[in-house]
């Protein structure tokens, strides 16, 4: 009984914890920075929204999960591919071209910034 009651506290510390790596850190924020003041419409559950409106929402998700993501890649998988509620998938449309997943999105922007930066 005291074995379990100690692996249950060992996993659930390791949850509590587990966060996005100082290093990865810097990756998020450029991401939350560029959907803040993109001028791309996010789609979300059929409806758009503008940047600033998007963050909120992405931020509220982002605020619940923490405790999950400890890598860029899972702050884009959990706080900005879809709806939790419908599971319909975020949308972005930039300009006139058609709408790509949010996620596609993110990663791209992700890549260009670890490129930008040496990593």
């Amino acid at each position: 009984m005291k074995n379990l009651i100690l692996l249950l506290a060992i996993i659930f510390a390791g949850q509590v914890t587990a966060e996005v790596p100082p290093e990865q850190q810097q990756e998020v924020d450029h991401l939350i920075n560029f959907i803040k003041t993109t001028s791309c419409l996010f789609i979300r559950n059929g409806k758009p929204h503008d940047g600033a409106s998007a963050l909120a929402h992405i931020q509220k998700k982002y605020d619940y999960f923490r405790r999950k993501i400890n890598s860029t890649e899972q702050f884009i998988d959990y706080s900005a591919t879809k709806s939790t509620m419908s599971g319909k998938y975020y949308m972005v449309k930039c300009n006139d071209q058609a709408p790509i997943k949010s996620k596609d999105w993110l990663i791209r922007e992700l890549e260009k910034y670890r490129d930008g930066n040496g990593t």
